[in-house]
């Protein structure tokens, strides 16, 4: 449906600048002459050469032929907002619309150098430039986020506010277009309304950049388990849909009694919402978690400075509390975490590696990790029994064009890889596997995928719970926190670095 609408306005455009120029007199073939056509209107509306050159900027350069071709209708004695709205949004209709009909005359520069805007039109345009402005540096060049929860911390900490370099790894084109500016999946005024429309989807692409993820970036992208979602507040990708299905046995099963009592929304994948992570595993690289301590293709992995991490701290029968610590050594561990079960006389802690060391020196004893038992992580079928966020793998990242071989046992991996991330049908029938309806034991990538985890490596749902991360999903990297808050401003956070 996306690319029929965009062949549609490039088709109609050319079109009616065909029906125009022959109102104007000039060979109306050159209309079908990409880029000489408007320089033409640029000569014949008198309009600065620089707007014919800037028309070749990537991406802004198409918001530039719209102001051309705005000047050009404008030339014609067309100055109301009605028209304008029409050249932009509807060129392929309107255009052909304005050159057939009769009372349509071409006036030149004379016409539009008698028109006066009245004050109320010179806002209106200000305001339009501003907020397309705004939307093309957010959509393509960089975004201010804010971090919601505590999974990066201490490398990034709640109401850190921070700017997402997007020109890196390269702009994403916008799969989604038609959405309200400066809003991502819902509307500010509820967690629960679209702020979007599906009528127009196109292709993943992507704009080359100049570099691309590697581990240990620091990576916004879109929640890959959140495009179906429990369309209520609280739910979303708090309580994931996916998670919600298999933790309620009575549903996981027959998923139409989910739909009969909750609202689900479907998100497009650009419009799923937005989590930071640290990428710890590129395409092709084999990713295992031993006994907390994370390994790259068979190496301990290089750590960020300020990860965390939960660790068993004896009490010796004294009244040892994080609040205690906090204040005797003027640091700031937590003690919230309930699903670990600490030993008789201890109590668990969630620290980073030079905070251990400190504990260490003040109770004179060593520290050891809080593991965990018992859970149910990625790709939550047999494979992974016995798994958990600290016992975890061997898994291997796919890459683009390797060869995946199905089987039975593997294949809750990539079920989700093929069919959801690469837009493939795959069916299983007699445990045999159809690919686009052909039988086959094999599956060639089509995109890069990625495994993302928390800096809070115990306090973190990431790729342990919810797998690969595919390019498509990639927003950017996150690149320098402008500000920061907690009851004050964090001074010493301000335009510091993320690494």
């Amino acid at each position: 449906m996306g690319i029929f609408i965009l062949i549609l306005y490039i088709i109609g455009w050319h079109f009616g600048i065909y029906t125009l120029f022959k109102k104007m007199g000039i060979e109306a073939w050159k209309a079908f002459v990409p880029f000489y056509n408007t320089w033409i209107i640029v000569e014949k509306c008198e309009i600065s050469k620089k707007w014919f050159w800037m028309q070749l900027i990537p991406i802004a350069g198409q918001f530039v032929t719209i102001w051309i071709t705005i000047i050009f209708v404008m030339n014609f004695g067309k100055f109301d907002m009605i028209s304008h709205t029409l050249t932009t949004l509807v060129p392929f209709a309107y255009l052909p619309y304005l050159g057939t009909h009769k009372d349509t005359k071409w006036g030149g520069k004379a016409v539009f150098d008698r028109y006066k805007k009245p004050a109320s039109r010179e806002w209106i345009d200000a305001g339009v430039f501003a907020i397309v402005a705004a939307t093309i540096i957010r959509t393509f060049v960089f975004e201010a986020y804010v971090i919601p929860s505590e999974s990066m911390e201490k490398t990034l900490l709640v109401n850190d506010f921070l700017f997402v370099n997007k020109v890196c790894y390269g702009p994403r084109i916008p799969t989604t277009p038609l959405s309200i500016p400066f809003m991502h999946n819902t509307l500010p005024t509820s967690e629960t309304t679209p702020c979007y429309s599906k009528l127009i989807q196109l292709d993943y692409k992507r704009i080359p950049g100049y570099d691309w993820v590697k581990r240990n970036d620091v990576v916004v992208f879109n929640f890959p388990a959140g495009d179906t979602i429990i369309n209520l507040p609280g739910f979303g990708s708090k309580v994931p849909y996916y998670d919600f299905l298999r933790e309620v046995p009575e549903i996981h099963g027959d998923r139409s009694i989910l739909f009969e009592h909750y609202p689900i929304l479907v998100h497009p994948y650009d419009k799923t919402d937005n989590y930071i992570k640290r990428c710890t595993a590129v395409a092709g690289d084999v990713l295992q978690v031993k006994d907390g301590v994370l390994y790259i293709n068979g190496m301990p992995a290089e750590m960020p400075e300020d990860f965390q991490q939960d660790y068993v701290v004896p009490t010796n029968g004294k009244p040892i509390t994080a609040d205690g610590l906090n204040d005797e050594l003027g640091i700031k561990v937590t003690q919230d975490n309930t699903e670990i079960e600490a030993p008789a006389g201890c109590i668990i802690l969630n620290m980073s590696k030079a905070e251990k060391l400190l504990i260490e020196k003040y109770l004179n004893t060593k520290l050891t990790l809080a593991l965990y038992k018992k859970e149910n992580v990625f790709p939550q079928s047999a494979l992974s029994a016995g798994w958990t966020r600290d016992n975890y793998g061997p898994i291997r990242v796919p890459a683009k064009g390797e060869v995946l071989n199905l089987n039975a046992k593997n294949i809750d991996l990539y079920r989700r890889l093929i069919s959801v991330y690469e837009h493939t049908k795959l069916e299983e029938k007699d445990g045999k596997f159809f690919v686009d309806g052909k039988e086959t034991n094999s599956y060639t990538c089509k995109y890069n995928y990625y495994w993302m985890m928390g800096d809070n490596r115990h306090r973190s749902q990431d790729s342990r719970f919810w797998g690969f991360v595919p390019e498509t999903h990639i927003v950017g990297r996150a690149s320098l926190i402008w500000f920061s808050w907690n009851g004050g401003p964090r001074w010493k956070r301000l335009f510091k670095s993320i690494k």
